[in-house]
């Protein structure tokens, strides 16, 4: 089952919890799988390969990009996938106010879509590592990794879900842009034409394109005055009009920002060397 994940961080923020253990499991060299989860909760996170596991008759996939999530003692069963090996970090936690372990998601079974994250391996590999080290320091450590982990996991599956559900609407004025770049574009009036505030207007550039929307407006106009410098021989001036930049100075300027060299010098260098 999936989950909503703000729910689940409002739970795991006010439930208090601690790591009973951190193992590794592998196809090769392999360890045999029980017919019942631990007698504590945990998270599963899939490094390599694929593996299903069914908690309670509900199968899961165990593959890079998810985690999976199993209560105390439930019924498990394993299904391998040919000879493909496969790998994972198995993450036991104990909740220590047992008013919530009944009503809280530590007896759920679910699945967090992440999709890939170096970043999230790599702190389930040092968790990994931290937890085999002895000492007061790995124990503590251990502790703080593991809350890093969960709280790199719980990103991903956020900025995931945000990117889903704004991708249709980036496209929208994207394509607005390129089709009315030789008008007057502001931040405001594209946030008012797409019914969206200008912060999250600002926001959906900056996660789809890289750059904020006026940079995007004028690297687009920018990109068309290149294609009309080298194929027409209508003045400088005019060319930054048609693609709706007024300023004939100031197109000059973001021109060579842009490109290294003035519209000038470009024009010249694709005569010299139309191929």
């Amino acid at each position: 089952m999936t989950i909503d994940v703000n729910q689940l961080a409002e739970h795991l923020a006010h439930t208090p919890f601690q790591v009973e253990g951190v193992y590794r499991y592998a196809r090769n060299p392999g360890v045999p799988h029980a017919d019942y989860t631990d007698a504590f909760p945990g998270f599963v996170f899939p490094l390599a390969g694929k593996v299903q596991f069914e908690f309670n008759g509900t199968p899961y996939i165990f593959s890079p990009g998810k985690v999976v999530h199993g209560g105390a003692k439930m019924k498990l069963a394993q299904k391998m996938f040919g000879k493909t090996d496969w790998e994972y970090i198995l993450v036991l936690y104990r909740i220590c106010n047992s008013e919530r372990t009944e009503s809280s998601f530590s007896q759920q079974h679910f699945e967090l879509s992440t999709g890939q994250s170096p970043r999230l391996i790599e702190l389930i590999r040092r968790l990994w590592h931290v937890y085999n080290q002895r000492g007061g320091i790995s124990m503590f450590q251990t502790e703080m990794l593991f809350r890093d982990v969960l709280n790199e996991a719980l990103l991903c599956v956020d900025n995931r879900q945000n990117s889903c559900e704004s991708q249709p609407l980036f496209e929208r004025v994207a394509h607005y842009i390129h089709e009315y770049y030789d008008q007057s574009l502001t931040i405001a009036s594209l946030a008012e034409q797409h019914n969206v505030n200008r912060n999250r207007l600002s926001y959906l550039f900056r996660r789809h394109a890289g750059m904020g929307p006026a940079k995007y407006v004028l690297e687009y106009r920018l990109n068309m005055a290149q294609e009309m410098l080298a194929t027409s021989d209508l003045p400088i001036q005019q060319i930054a009009q048609t693609v709706g930049i007024a300023d004939p100075f100031y197109f000059s300027r973001a021109f060579k920002k842009q490109c290294g060299i003035s519209p000038t010098e470009y024009r010249a260098k694709f005569i010299n060397n139309p191929c």
